[in-house]
């Protein structure tokens, strides 16, 4: 599915995101905090933008709900919430409770609704292994580089599919390095270093989606079209410079044998993730042809790793 460009749609189907990010009592503390801070962003100075409506209980998931009017859109929010619950590894009891309701809500046929659970669950549950081969290498610079550059490149399509997929591939990132390291992981492994590094799971995917819903996060850049291509270059940036952050994070957390402390980490991401945004106009036109080259079948087959990246 495409992402919905009408405004007040596309603010319902954000709230209907943040309904999603905090519906799990259990979600950490410091996860939680990434998705506070990102809905306070997003509500930026404006009293009537849709995250500080609904940090302060002036907007309902009724009332979003209410704002979707065609089968299409009510299909994109389910399938957008359940993405943002199924983050990073699978959906707690809590976060179920609000898609069952969020579902009977958005009066959704269970035939329908399995469809979205099935597509969704083929991305954030597509198995880490890779076909590419393991090896131990001095860095996995190039690597960590190649998988940026997909990222950056996902950013700059309109599918919903293409959002999901950037974290599932920036965790077989984090695989493929802590393996050829002698580190067996799993997702819960792989999802506590990222949130150990500061970086938000549930959040990232929210914050994906927010870029493409309305540009900017909300604030008007001049124009629709104007808006849309500023939001474009810096979405990429955005996931470029955090994929190759958490490459080279994950390369000298799992080289040096784990001991790097969560405060030690989060001092680490800063400068690297600040690096990639510079690099990030240099690899522009690599982003730019990638994009050209990615469709669904195609970052499926990435994501399940039945190609190499």
């Amino acid at each position: 599915m495409h992402l919905a460009e009408s405004h007040p749609t596309s603010e319902s189907l954000l709230a209907i995101c943040l309904f999603a990010a905090f519906a799990d009592g259990d979600k950490s503390d410091e996860e939680r905090k990434h998705v506070e801070a990102l809905a306070s962003e997003l509500g930026g100075d404006d009293a009537s933008a849709v995250s500080r409506r609904i940090l302060m209980g002036r907007l309902s998931l009724d009332a979003a709900v209410a704002e979707l009017k065609t089968r299409e859109e009510r299909m994109l929010a389910y399938e957008m919430a359940r993405a943002v619950c199924e983050a990073g590894g699978s959906i707690s009891p809590d976060e179920q409770i609000f898609l069952n309701e969020l579902r009977a809500k958005l009066s959704l046929v269970d035939a329908d609704a399995k469809v979205l659970d099935d597509e969704v669950d083929s991305v954030a549950l597509a198995p880490l292994a890779s076909t590419e081969p393991l090896t131990v290498v001095a860095d996995h610079s190039g690597m960590i580089l190649r998988y940026s550059i997909l990222n950056g490149a996902l950013e700059l399509l309109p599918e919903t599919l293409a959002t999901m997929a950037i974290l599932p591939m920036q965790m077989k990132m984090v695989w493929r390095i802590g393996k050829a390291h002698g580190y067996e992981l799993d997702r819960s492994s792989i999802k506590e270093f990222l949130v150990a590094a500061g970086i938000g799971v549930g959040s990232q995917v929210v914050e994906g989606f927010a870029r493409k819903l309305i540009g900017g996060f909300g604030k008007k850049l001049g124009g629709k079209l104007a808006g849309r291509i500023a939001n474009e270059a810096t979405g990429s940036a955005f996931s470029f410079a955090s994929t190759y952050a958490i490459g080279h994070l994950a390369e000298k957390y799992y080289a040096g044998g784990r001991k790097l402390g969560g405060s030690e980490m989060r001092t680490l991401y800063a400068p690297l993730a600040e690096q990639a945004k510079q690099l990030h106009t240099q690899y522009l036109p690599d982003i730019q042809q990638r994009a050209q080259t990615l469709d669904v079948s195609s970052i499926l087959n990435l994501v399940r790793g039945k190609v190499a990246v």
